[in-house]
């Protein structure tokens, strides 16, 4: 049983093939955290926290037992106000203004399989035996606040997923302040904690550092995960590696502002936490309502962060990402955007795909300009109806163009914005987020549309749904290209107001989730400016995002490797663009530029019409090669092997399920004269199998390309780069 309640010991154990989790109940009242890694039998699980006493500061709520203080206890979901001065989980404001919460458990339910989270992405089952679900019901009984832990193990997959529902079972209002997925307690501090950071077009560098007292933490206040913090940081134990040592994972799958940190205490234990952001947040439940939080994803591993990812790529491919292209190859495509931005007309759109058709490609996708009167960045967001200046005969001739050629066609949206020079924004200037008698903030050109008004989710379904009914478009980019300023909604009451972000959140997933139930077969990926809003919450709609608008394949080594910490590889887009590279200036090889964009869902975004003779050869043998190895990249295990944030070389894997067949990358950033020869070892590899290294003669066994390695790859340049291939004899 993946769930185990020992009544005697009144002690919660979650396990799954290779971890455990267990909380007790002290007193019979407070959920309190014991252990987290390592899957054990525990015999003895409740003797694993030592109770004592400490100094008077440390207040002891239970009369007579002074061993027993909040302010050192590791919480499982701590509240604010009642003598734990640590950073709390939850905090809710009462009808007399007061802000403390007494939480006690009252009962607990184990059910098999995984509820669906009202309204909110989350992980799934397909079927009842993968997971296993416990409910612990809390409540203060003064108030009659009634919260609901959920905890999900999916035993075979090795993740647990947390998260909580917040009833009012009273007669008065309660005004949430603060709603936390998430808390764990730690008995040290002995980590490192990594997290993904960075900007536009240099999304998710990994960051490391030791925990020092007092608090370190990310957050995202934009109203989305953001360019600059995903949403995930991981604990590692001193010395961990990619393939050693613990590391705990928390991952949010939610896409709007979220708080995520650890707290070091006087007594130097650790608390994590992760959730909605508290900050500019409020939610006013009435009697009877509930409200429930985002989904955090737990994962643990002994076998380093390399093991985390494989978890995490694992559950997110297969039970988190929908649809028919969860498990389906995705298609070699074009996208006509670096090529011609806002300049094209259907003619030259066709010529692009022509080119594309005749190499292999398989999509043909219409970046922006093609709606309105869109001649650059300034106007008709809002406005999806076809420019016929451009387009005359439509989105139907330029698909049938397309089509003809044996292409698939596609197209690009940005829904959730709106240009003041536009026809909606003339008929709606209400629909925006803004505040009465402020400034409306512009961003890009654009405003934001209030996605938590009821009536501009649906103008946002039926028009999309129009277009999409118009033609037969079979991918769609769905972009967003602006954070949240004046946060409001003219359709919410004062006292809501600071529900507005959250409300937009629900709004936009309810907008998808009709959208995409509604055309099943087509294949969407999701873009924020590239990489801004690359997070779980989105994967659960669009099983692929644009991973960064930076094509430079030099700067791809750490913006894909950061990336890879947590997200599976089918993920991720990645193109070959031209060069001199339009956002650095940088010349690499068209080959080098191939070799890191095979290893995700691969594209070019560039006019293929310029293309050389030699050039259409290359790129011809990389789509060729591409789709031999698609499914590998897309479906197999993915190994990091040396780290562009380390040095001057990056090197990474793919192995097939069934370790019979391998591909590695490896790149070399510059070249440098006389320098050391080197090797580089693979991992993931069948010892007891030989494998031969296609294109030569050389056959070499699973255990020495394991523990020996092979020979580097030597260059007389820079940005050189090698794709090589093995297979199991």
């Amino acid at each position: 049983m993946a769930i185990q309640y020992e009544a005697s010991k009144q002690l919660f154990h979650l396990q799954t093939n290779k971890t455990s989790y267990a909380f007790e109940l002290i007193e019979g009242r407070y959920p309190s955290h014991v252990y987290w890694g390592r899957r054990i039998r525990g015999n003895q699980l409740h003797t694993l926290v030592e109770r004592q006493e400490r100094a008077s500061f440390c207040p002891n709520p239970v009369p007579g037992r002074n061993e027993i203080s909040f302010d050192t206890m590791p919480h499982e979901y701590p509240s604010y106000g009642s003598s734990d001065f640590r950073t709390p989980a939850f905090e809710a404001q009462y009808a007399n203004g007061t802000t403390v919460s007494d939480l006690r458990y009252e009962s607990h339910e184990i059910v098999q399989g995984k509820p669906a989270l009202p309204g909110l992405p989350a992980t799934y089952t397909e079927s009842d035996d993968e997971a296993v679900t416990l409910l612990v019901k809390l409540r203060d009984s003064l108030t009659g606040l009634t919260v609901t832990l959920s905890y999900s193990v999916y035993e075979a997959l090795n993740a647990i997923t947390r998260s909580v529902s917040f009833s009012n079972e009273g007669e008065e209002i309660v005004q949430l302040r603060r709603a936390l997925s998430m808390s764990v307690d730690f008995q040290h501090d002995r980590f490192d904690m990594l997290q993904l950071s960075g900007s536009w077009s240099r999304e998710r560098d990994v960051f490391r550092r030791p925990l020092r007292p007092g608090m370190q933490s990310i957050e995202s206040r934009r109203g989305s995960s953001s360019h600059m913090q995903n949403p995930f940081i991981a604990l590692l134990e001193h010395g961990a590696t990619e393939e050693h040592g613990d590391v705990y994972g928390v991952s949010f799958v939610y896409s709007g502002s979220f708080l995520a940190g650890v707290e070091v205490d006087q007594f130097r234990t650790s608390r994590l936490f992760m959730g909605i952001n508290p900050f500019d947040f409020g939610w006013r439940l009435e009697a009877g309502e509930t409200f429930q939080t985002p989904e955090v994803v737990l994962a643990y591993s002994p076998e380093g962060l390399g093991g985390m990812s494989r978890i995490y790529h694992e559950l997110y491919r297969t039970r988190l990402c929908r649809g028919h292209y969860r498990d389906a190859v995705r298609p070699v495509l074009v996208n006509n955007w670096e090529g011609t931005y806002f300049n094209f007309n259907a003619d030259k759109l066709e010529a692009i795909a022509k080119v594309g058709s005749e190499l292999g490609m398989e999509l043909f996708v219409l970046d922006d300009g093609w709606f309105g009167k869109r001649d650059n960045d300034t106007s008709s967001l809002g406005d999806w109806f076809v420019d016929k200046r451009k387009l005359p005969g439509g989105l139907e001739d330029i698909a049938e163009r397309i089509n003809k050629l044996g292409m698939q066609f596609g197209l690009w949206f940005e829904p959730e914005m709106i240009s003041p020079d536009s026809e909606l924004y003339r008929a709606h200037p209400d629909w925006c987020l803004h505040m009465p008698g402020r400034h409306r903030t512009t961003g890009r050109t654009q405003l934001i549309l209030d996605m938590s008004r009821p009536d501009v989710q649906q103008y946002l379904i039926d028009t999309i749904s129009g277009v999409l009914s118009s033609a037969p478009i079979e991918y769609v980019k769905w972009d967003m290209n602006r954070n949240m300023s004046e946060i409001g909604s003219a359709l919410l009451p004062a006292e809501r107001q600071r529900e507005t972000a959250h409300r937009y959140m629900l709004g936009l997933y309810n907008v998808l989730e009709q959208i995409t139930s509604k055309f099943p077969n087509v294949l969407f990926e999701s873009c924020s400016g590239g990489g801004g809003r690359f997070d779980p919450g989105m994967l659960y709609y669009m099983p692929q995002t644009w991973t960064s608008d930076n094509t430079d394949a030099i700067s791809r080594l750490r913006i894909q490797y950061g990336t890879s910490i947590v997200y599976p590889i089918s993920a991720m887009g990645a193109h070959i663009s031209e060069v001199p590279n339009h956002q650095v200036g940088r010349i690499t090889s068209l080959e080098t530029r191939g070799n890191v964009a095979m290893s995700g869902n691969f594209g070019y975004e560039l006019d293929l019409t310029k293309f050389t003779d030699e050039e259409k050869t290359v790129v011809a043998d990389q789509i060729a090669l591409y789709k031999e190895l698609r499914t590998l990249v897309q479906q197999g295990d993915f190994h990091r092997l040396l780290s562009p944030f380390e040095g001057n070389e990056t090197s990474w894997m793919f192995v097939s399920k069934d370790k019979r067949e391998v591909m590695a990358v490896y790149v070399q950033v510059l070249n440098e004269p006389h320098p050391p020869l080197g090797r580089f070892k693979l991992r993931g590899l069948d010892p007891s199998l030989n494998y031969r290294l296609l294109g030569t003669d050389r056959v070499y066994g699973g255990d020495e390309l394991m523990y020996a390695g092979i020979a580097t790859p030597r260059f007389h340049h820079d940005f050189g780069s090698a794709l090589l291939r093995f297979v199991a004899e």
